[in-house]
């Protein structure tokens, strides 16, 4: 038998369920998202390149800066930095100038952090030489010429990762982020740290990296789709995980280039596959994340293309043209509202004086970039 006040019960607990699940939802809508997506192509063929597209929630103050040899650095962390001198050049795109978010060197090896909400670098162990999250990139640039080659000198010589704050317009970021590298032999591999713990994701099959959730979570979920090993069908929206899946799929469906052409341009259609539209932030989803740019490095000839999506243009430098020696000048391209740049911009580099990586002073830096 049905009892009116059963049926009230009932009506309360729909609602009290309709209330959980909209809150879930909304805190599921409303959490910061700060997507990118990297991907690995090694035509055999032709040449190995890497891309990756840079999406930010506001324009975030990146420029092209040439970093010549011999460079002394210091590993910007208040208590026993790791130090060293930088072995080889490099061409990298900062974030807000204050650190290395992309860039090539000029043995070919390539850097891309990304960011992960889960990254988690731990509690500062002042015995272990340290290395502030915005030099984390530039580390390896600087010293290694294969893959193989940093992660065997992760072996000998360990460091430890930290992390600041960000104080953007749009709120606080913590510098939450991972990093793949790569090198022109095709070899790569994901680092990230969870839970204090270097996590380190070493194949040359592993080509795609976006975000959230980890890479191994990311690896697993791939198996549920049709092409690699599961029934799903591809998915569509714009979440890091999505964007994996479509990113490998894509890669796997790209035809072997016939020129050089045809190898950067299947790069560049994988990564405007999955890019991200533009939005205005709305109290439901204030943190939506624009593709303000992207890059196609090509190890094997040394060349690094860039693309503002604000600009009708792509723009590359050749490696093998610039500078690099020891006791050279740091030299700039201004790419911030520079719309006008337009193919091969090798020779626009100017002397200037070097950006400064991020100091951490102290366990919690906050630095405004309002």
């Amino acid at each position: 038998m049905w009892f009116p006040m059963m049926g009230n019960i009932q009506r309360s607990f729909n609602m009290t369920k309709s209330k959980i699940i909209y809150l879930v939802l909304t805190l599921l809508i409303i959490q910061p998202a700060y997507p990118c997506t990297r991907f690995l192509w090694d035509t055999k063929s032709h040449d190995v390149i890497v891309g990756r597209n840079m999406d930010w929630a506001e324009e975030i103050g990146s420029n092209m800066w040439l970093l010549p040899r011999g460079i002394s650095r210091d590993g910007g962390v208040a208590v026993n930095a790791m130090k060293w001198t930088s072995k080889y050049g490099s061409v990298v795109l900062t974030a807000y100038d204050i650190g290395t978010a992309d860039g090539i060197n000029e043995k070919g090896l390539v850097t891309n952090i990304l960011y992960l909400t889960e990254s988690n670098f731990g509690t500062r162990d002042s015995k272990t030489p340290g290395i502030s999250v915005a030099l984390w990139a530039q580390y390896f640039l600087d010293n290694f010429e294969t893959v193989e080659e940093a992660l065997t000198s992760l072996k000998s010589q360990p460091f430890q990762v930290q992390t600041f704050t960000i104080k953007t317009a749009l709120g606080s970021k913590e510098g939450a982020v991972h990093l793949a590298i790569s090198d022109k032999t095709g070899d790569s591999v994901v680092i990230e740290y969870i839970d204090g713990e270097p996590k380190i994701y070493h194949d040359r099959t592993y080509k795609v990296m976006t975000n959230s959730p980890t890479f191994d979570q990311q690896l697993a979920a791939l198996k549920q789709y049709k092409g690699f090993g599961g029934s799903k069908e591809l998915p569509g929206t714009t979440a890091a995980a999505d964007r994996f899946v479509r990113a490998a799929y894509y890669a796997q469906q790209l035809p072997q280039p016939s020129d050089y052409r045809e190898s950067v341009a299947g790069v560049f259609s994988v990564l405007r596959n999955v890019s991200q539209p533009f939005g205005t932030p709305d109290p439901a989803r204030p943190y939506i994340s624009t593709t303000r740019w992207r890059t196609v490095a090509d190890m094997t000839r040394g060349v690094y293309f860039y693309e503002n999506t604000l600009s009708p243009s792509v723009v590359w430098v050749q490696l093998d043209r610039l500078d690099f020696k020891k006791n050279a000048p740091v030299q700039k391209i201004t790419l911030v509202k520079n719309y006008e740049l337009s193919g091969d911009i090798t020779g626009y580099f100017k002397p200037v004086k070097a950006f400064e990586f991020q100091k951490i002073t102290e366990e919690k830096t906050q630095v405004s970039r309002k």
